[in-house]
């Protein structure tokens, strides 16, 4: 008598992944179609982080000091989205959630996410992505032997039932339509018994494969090591091919010159004023600083990668050639500090004429953190200490999402434009009140002081429309702004009512136990 085969702590890890993906896959076809996305996000990020720790305690795996804290920072990008009810801080957390979980994937691999390079992040995200797409494919063909799971016993049984039940389905098709079609009442019981939704089920069976296969995936390329084999991402600053310093020398001095010509133009308008801007360009102020904030943001933004790449190619340069390109990147970086200071003025310049929004908080938001970038750029790289500056972005930019939950947007905008109105656009209610639920406690506030009193009127009628009319959320797109804006409206019910200039009819009495019973 043969001995049944011995699986294998190879079958039995990958098996460990497949139970743990099909798990996660099941948790996100149950949670995350529901829209809009709120504490269904906090609990898969949760399930996830808990999975990936049972799997590293279960088989020992030794990580990176970084893994702990990247855990933490995945759970508290979760934790953002029953937080806030921004849609665009909400974007921002997707990409910071992406960007977390693939340093997090090299850092269970053993890396020290604090050593790496701009070039060893980008290539640590490629490699997280391309595993988390295409890992289920090894792990099902590969990581499991499937013949060395026993074939015998109870699962023999099951085996050969579900053969049973397969050559038994063409029978029952067939003798079951005769039936139907013989006896109208045991057409109608068969109906009721086996009426599927076929599209929806199919529905929930792709989700599952879809969300299983890419935490399956990313599990096991974070998780899975091959004998012998190194980190991915341990190499990525490896040395590569250098172009030498005179072309990248005169690459930058002809930017420099251009930037230079730049900032001689702007000298004139910032001391000229605006006759000097209105004679020239026939432009208002106002229309100025609307016209090129976004160019210079832009041409900000590129810069950076620029001198990132320059600094890459002449890494290996001689000691007098390497100054030679920290004089040019040390120019570049201080006319980019007039550009930015550009910018920033014609953005003051424009919310004082029309106020602020969404996207000029953003820009202005993205602007501030490049101006501190680029000085970490050069406290770091132009000092030869490259590869401290990855690490230090990565923590800046967590730091200004972390400022913009702090700050709370779309409240603050309505906050900023009650306060300080635009010059050439007073405040803009039905902007306003069509903001995240975030914004909705300020405006409550305000409403009754707002002028002219068409303003309350429209006001007050979008926030009863989005806000008392509209049914609840699904318990797994909770969120607290969501949930608080309704609260406020409701509460506040009869008093907007007043204000809305149109009398329609109660949809709620006054007492507060209405709001419980509409919640239920």
């Amino acid at each position: 008598m043969t001995a049944p085969p011995t699986i294998s702590p190879r079958t039995q890890f990958g098996l460990g992944i497949l139970g743990a993906a099909l798990a996660l896959g099941v948790t996100g076809d149950l949670v995350l179609r529901v829209m809009p996305w709120g504490l269904n996000v906090t609990l898969c990020a949760a399930a996830l982080v808990a999975t990936g720790t049972g799997l590293v305690r279960w088989r020992r795996i030794p990580v990176s000091p970084d893994a702990p804290w990247l855990a933490l920072t995945i759970l508290l990008l979760g934790a953002a989205f029953a937080r806030r009810d921004s849609r665009t801080l909400a974007a921002f957390d997707v990409v910071a959630l992406v960007l977390t979980l693939g340093l997090a994937a090299a850092s269970l691999q053993g890396v020290r996410i604090r050593v790496l390079d701009a070039a060893g992040h980008v290539r640590a995200l490629v490699l997280a992505a391309f595993g988390a797409a295409l890992g289920s494919l090894p792990l099902v063909f590969r990581d499991v032997a499937w013949h060395e799971i026993p074939q015998g016993g109870r699962l023999r049984r099951v085996r050969a039932a579900a053969l049973g039940a397969v050559l038994a389905l063409p029978l029952l098709v067939v003798f079951g339509a005769l039936f139907t079609g013989a006896d109208a009442v045991f057409a109608n019981v068969v109906s009721n018994v086996f009426a599927l939704d076929l599209p929806r089920l199919v529905s929930h069976m792709l989700l599952i494969a879809f969300w299983a296969a890419l935490t399956g995936g990313y599990l096991r390329f974070a998780l899975r090591r091959e004998e012998g084999q190194p980190a991915p991402a341990a190499a990525a600053s490896a040395p590569g091919p250098a172009l030498g310093i005179v072309p990248v020398a005169t690459a930058l001095g002809l930017i420099d010159l251009l930037f230079l010509l730049f900032v001689v133009v702007q000298a004139r308008y910032f001391f000229g004023g605006t006759a000097v801007i209105e004679q020239t360009t026939g432009l208002t102020y106002a229309e100025y600083a609307r016209r090129g904030f976004f160019e210079l943001v832009t041409a900000s933004g590129l810069a950076l990668p620029v001198l990132l790449g320059a600094d890459w190619l002449v890494r290996g340069e001689a000691a007098q050639h390497r100054r030679t390109f920290r004089q040019l990147a040390g120019l570049l970086v201080s006319l980019l500090a007039v550009v930015m200071a550009s910018a920033l003025e014609r953005m003051r310049l424009y919310v004082a004429a029309f106020g602020l929004s969404e996207i000029r908080l953003y820009s202005t938001a993205f602007m501030g953190y490049l101006v501190v970038l680029f000085a970490w750029f050069a406290w770091t790289v132009l000092r030869e200490h490259r590869p401290r500056f990855a690490f230090g972005a990565l923590v800046q930019g967590f730091a200004v999402l972390a400022g913009l939950h702090v700050l709370n947007p779309d409240a603050f905008i309505v906050h900023r434009n009650l306060v300080h109105p635009g010059a050439q656009r007073p405040f803009d209610v039905t902007y306003a009140a069509r903001l995240s639920a975030d914004a909705v406690p300020a405006l409550v506030a305000a409403l009754p002081m707002l002028e002219p009193r068409e303003a309350r009127c429209m006001g007050a009628r979008i926030l009863l429309s989005r806000w008392l009319a509209a049914a609840s959320d699904d318990w797994r797109s909770w969120n607290w702004g969501r949930a608080r804006a309704r609260a406020l409206v409701r509460a506040d019910e009869a008093r907007l009512r007043s204000l809305a200039c149109a009398p329609t009819p109660m949809l709620h009495p006054p007492p507060a136990a209405s709001g419980r019973e509409r919640d239920r």
